[in-house]
């Protein structure tokens, strides 16, 4: 299969488009159908471009604690984040393409997924703790509350998501669209916009508005998402019972 071929396929093969946030959707997806078509023309596996992801991710990650902020530093975490971000996508679409998708394939890309929130705002904290000049000290507990949410929003939505499998042989109506409203609503838990604002990584004033902002936007929508996951997952064996009727 050549390259043009791969990506057509791909196209036909995308995961449902709802409750993905804007960058996600419309940005990361197509740039991830293109790198996966890439790797699929290159030999690689899925597991294979996890790796790469979370090699690109982690040395992103490393760079923000190790070296004083500035904006060169900054446009080249970015890229560094988005590619890594990028080839998240692809590894799924790489793994559906060659129809290759294992429990242990899956496993490997939540488990990275999970170390990448757990390391971007633990990198985040130390540059803060290192190099930033703080207004007050009690700015260092933004990155951990921003973790535990994002962490929480993460491991949430993924058990959700499994759970909802168990059942996935019914069927209860149809997929609901997303609606553009939705999509920008969900925008400020887009890993995707944290990754840019590193591109202000060199403005601390800036760099530190942006950050909280995103922290209170998480601390706002955690409680709303949970309570939602809850009542789908609540309502999920009386809607079954009605499709088997």
């Amino acid at each position: 299969m050549n390259f043009s071929s791969a990506l057509r396929q791909l196209s036909q093969v995308q995961k449902p488009a709802r409750g993905a946030p804007f960058y996600a959707r419309f940005v990361n997806r197509p740039v991830g159908r293109v790198l996966a078509a890439t790797a699929h023309r290159m030999g690689l596996s899925p597991n294979h471009v996890t790796a790469v992801s979370a090699l690109v991710t982690f040395a992103a990650i490393a760079a923000i604690l190790a070296c004083p902020p500035s904006y060169a530093l900054g446009r080249w975490v970015t890229l560094a984040l988005l590619l890594g971000f990028a080839l998240d996508s692809a590894d799924g679409q790489l793994a559906r393409l060659n129809r290759s998708a294992s429990p242990s394939g899956e496993w490997m890309d939540h488990v990275v997924d999970c170390a990448k929130l757990l390391g971007i705002h633990a990198a985040v904290l130390i540059s803060f703790y290192r190099f930033f000049e703080l207004p007050r000290t009690v700015m260092l507990l933004a990155p951990i509350g921003f973790q535990f949410a994002a962490v929480l929003l993460f491991f949430g939505g993924t058990l959700t998501d499994q759970l909802k499998r168990r059942g996935s042989e019914v069927s209860v109506g149809p997929r609901p669209r997303s609606s553009a409203v939705r999509v920008m609503a969900l925008l400020p838990v887009d890993y995707g916009l944290l990754c840019l604002t590193f591109l202000f990584l060199g403005n601390q004033k800036i760099f530190c508005a942006l950050y909280v902002t995103l922290l209170a936007a998480h601390v706002l929508l955690v409680p709303a998402f949970l309570a939602k996951w809850f009542q789908e997952l609540y309502r999920r064996p009386a809607e079954e019972s009605a499709g088997r009727l």
